[in-house]
C-alpha cells in the first residue's frame, strides 16, 4: 500500500510539474519586431537595445524576434502592418506618420523647444506619455517611447551656411512639417528624402546642405565624404524622440506583470540611449574636425529669430488640427511650470532658460 501511494504521488507531482512546464510554454508569446531602420544606420541600436533587454527580462512570457528594417518590407510599411497586426511591433521615429495625424510631429521632434531632457521629464512626469497613448491609440496601438536624442548636427553639405541670411533660396534636405515651415519662413527651400538618400544628393548636388540625425548617426552614414562644411546648431530638431510601436491585441494578450516589464525596457532604454548618442556624437565630432569640415554656428540673433518663427509656427499648426494643438499646449505648459525650478538653478540646470515661448493663450484658443 506505501509503494502504492508512493507511486501515485511520484506520478501525481510529475504530472503537475508537466502541466506547469506546458502551460509556461504554452504561455510566452512570440513576437515579429521589425524597424523603420536598416542594418546600416546607428539608429538601430535603439530598437535592438529594447528587444534585447526584453528578452532578458521577460524572456518566459514574450520573446521578440527582431528583424532590420527593409528585411520584412519597406520601412514606410511598418506603421500599417503593426496597426492590422501583421507583425506585433516596430520600431520608429512618430513624425514619419505626421501626414495622418500632425500631432505625430512634436511626439517625435520640435523646433527650437524642447531638448532631450525635457522629452525625458515631459514623458515620465508632465502628461507626455498619455498622449503618445492616446494618439497612437487611435490606431490600434500601444506605444512605449524608448530614446530621448538630443539636438541634431544641423546642415551638412559643400555649400557654407554661415548665418540665417545663407539660407535665402537653398535647397535643404528637411524632415518634418514645421521644420519645413520655418525654413520656407527663413527663405529655404524643403527637399523630402529618405535618410539613405541624403549621402548621394549631398554628393551630387541635388541638396545644397542636409541633415539626418545626431554627429555620431551622421559620421557613420558617411558624410564627412561628401561634407565640406556644417552648421550648427541643428535648431530644426532640437530633440528627437524614438519608440516602439505594438499592435494593442498583442499588448492587451499580455499579462500586467508583463507589460510591466516591457515599460521598465523602454525606461532603461530610454536613460542608455541619451548617455550612448551623446558620447557618440563627441567622438564624431571630432572626426568630422580631423576630417576638414568646416564647422560653423548660428549667431544668437539668428536663433532668437528662428525661436520667433517657431513660435509662429507653432501656434498656426495647432489652430489646423486639435491634437496637434492638445500636444503643444501640454509641452507649453511643462516648459512654463518646469521654469519655477530650471532658471534659478542656472547654470546648472538641465534644461534651456527661454522666455520666449509659443503664446499659450493662442494655442489654448485652438483647443
Amino acid at each position: 500500500m506505501k509503494k502504492t501511494t508512493k507511486f501515485a504521488l511520484t506520478s501525481l507531482a510529475a504530472g503537475v510539474a508537466f502541466a506547469a512546464l506546458t502551460t509556461t510554454a504554452q504561455a510566452q508569446e512570440q513576437w515579429t519586431m521589425t524597424s523603420t531602420w536598416p542594418d546600416n544606420l546607428d539608429l538601430i541600436k535603439l530598437d535592438q537595445h529594447w528587444a534585447e533587454l526584453v528578452n532578458q527580462l521577460a524572456g518566459d512570457e514574450v520573446q521578440i524576434n527582431f528583424r532590420a528594417g527593409g528585411t520584412l518590407m519597406p520601412g514606410t510599411e511598418v506603421f500599417d502592418a503593426t496597426e492590422t497586426g501583421s507583425i506585433e511591433a516596430a520600431g520608429d521615429w512618430p513624425g514619419y506618420w505626421a501626414g495622418l495625424n500632425p500631432a505625430f510631429s512634436p511626439l517625435a521632434t520640435t523646433t527650437s523647444l524642447f531638448n532631450a531632457v525635457d522629452y525625458i521629464n515631459w514623458i515620465q512626469q508632465w502628461g507626455g506619455r498619455e498622449l503618445y497613448e492616446e494618439i497612437y491609440g487611435q490606431y490600434n496601438m500601444m506605444y512605449l517611447p524608448y530614446a530621448a536624442l538630443n539636438n541634431e548636427s544641423g546642415f551638412m553639405g559643400r555649400t557654407p551656411i554661415e548665418s540665417i541670411a545663407d539660407l535665402e533660396g537653398k535647397r535643404l534636405r528637411l524632415s518634418g512639417r514645421d521644420q519645413g515651415r520655418v525654413l520656407e519662413a527663413l527663405g529655404g527651400s524643403q527637399v523630402t528624402l529618405a535618410g539613405g538618400e541624403v549621402y548621394q544628393a549631398i554628393e551630387r548636388g541635388v541638396i545644397d546642405a542636409g541633415e539626418f540625425a545626431t554627429p555620431g548617426v551622421d559620421y557613420n552614414a558617411g558624410f564627412a565624404e561628401v561634407a565640406d562644411y556644417w552648421a550648427t546648431p541643428g535648431w530644426h530638431q532640437s530633440a528627437s524622440v524614438f519608440g516602439v510601436m505594438i499592435n494593442l491585441d498583442a499588448w492587451n494578450a499580455l499579462s500586467e506583470e508583463t507589460q510591466q516589464k516591457l515599460r521598465i525596457a523602454a525606461d532603461a532604454t530610454m536613460a542608455w540611449s541619451l548617455a550612448w548618442s551623446e558620447r557618440e556624437s563627441t567622438e564624431a565630432t571630432q572626426r568630422f574636425i580631423d576630417a576638414g569640415i568646416t564647422i560653423n554656428q548660428f549667431s544668437d540673433e539668428d536663433l532668437a529669430r528662428i525661436q520667433e518663427i517657431t513660435n509662429e509656427v507653432i501656434v498656426r499648426g495647432a489652430c489646423e488640427n486639435s491634437d496637434h494643438a492638445k500636444v503643444y499646449h501640454s509641452m507649453v505648459t511643462y516648459l512654463e511650470d518646469y521654469a519655477k525650478w530650471r532658471d534659478i538653478s542656472a547654470p546648472f540646470n538641465m534644461s534651456r532658460t527661454m522666455d520666449n515661448l509659443p503664446s499659450l493663450e493662442e494655442i489654448e484658443a485652438c483647443l
